[in-house]
């Protein structure tokens, strides 16, 4: 686990989360009616459902906001990558219930109910209510979490998802925001070390996150003899299960040196 607990300043995170926000709304204006049809990477989510879970994802902000907040320690942020997973099947349903209530209309019916979802929360996300730091909400699984944690896990729905519909329209890059980038590399590298603690293994991402994981000998100066390093993308695509950790390796997009730096027992981090 890193030495100390990353923090997060509550404006740069909202600020992060608007752009990319927006980012996204860019790209759902300009689908078609057949764009809506493509098939995803995920299982059996077309686009349509794909784009309803962006907004589903992002409104979740107005209810936790007005939500009594129970007594107790907060959820870690990355106690949120681990039990991700366990939440698949209430994300699943909860998505195909509204795709086909809210977003089953035409392209343009769609971008006017994602604008309508994405407006209420960018009118909370530029007030004062996400403002303080120490302000806890309620985590979906019932937990009190930091509110500007609890922001980064929206960051992260964005990002990662906005990743999958770029993948969905063949599009040759998505405008991420470079601080949600930031903010989610991190996020994701911290989990990892959290959920396999040790000093054995050197994750870099440059220019974002580095950070010590696997258990075995820990490297304290000099260069590490077990390192792993790879860009934003690829590491988020890897530790959301969207890359093969192999394939990473073999197409260069992920170097791994040392006997220990072989990542793929521990990936997926966020399922």
């Amino acid at each position: 686990m890193p030495a100390k607990s990353r923090t997060y300043q509550p404006q740069k995170v909202s600020a992060a989360l608007v752009a990319q926000s927006e980012a996204v709304r860019d790209v759902v204006h300009r689908l078609t009616d057949s764009d809506l049809d493509r098939t995803t990477r995920l299982g059996a989510w077309k686009v349509r459902e794909l784009v309803t879970h962006v907004s589903l994802a992002l409104s979740q902000l107005l209810g936790v906001l007005n939500s009594p907040v129970p007594d107790g320690p907060a959820l870690p942020l990355a106690d949120y990558a681990a039990m991700a997973a366990t939440m698949a099947e209430f994300v699943d349903s909860a998505t195909t219930e509204h795709a086909e209530i809210g977003f089953a209309g035409s392209a343009k019916e769609v971008a006017a109910e994602f604008d309508r979802s994405l407006d209420a929360v960018r009118a909370e996300l530029d007030g004062p209510a996400v403002a303080d730091p120490e302000r806890k909400v309620t985590f979906l699984t019932g937990h009190p979490m930091l509110l500007t944690e609890y922001l980064v896990s929206r960051l992260v729905e964005a990002v990662v998802h906005a990743d999958d519909l770029a993948d969905a329209l063949g599009l040759e890059a998505f405008p991420h925001d470079p601080q949600a980038l930031a903010a989610v590399s991190r996020m994701l590298a911290d989990a990892l070390a959290g959920q396999v603690p040790g000093g054995a293994v050197e994750l870099r991402v440059p220019p974002y996150a580095v950070v010590q994981a696997v258990p075995g000998p820990k490297h304290t100066r000099g260069t590490p003899p077990n390192v792993v390093e790879t860009d934003p993308l690829t590491w988020i695509r890897l530790a959301t299960g969207r890359l093969d950790w192999a394939a990473a390796v073999e197409s260069a997009k992920v170097s791994a040196s040392g006997e220990r730096s072989d990542l793929r027992a521990y990936l997926p981090v966020l399922g």
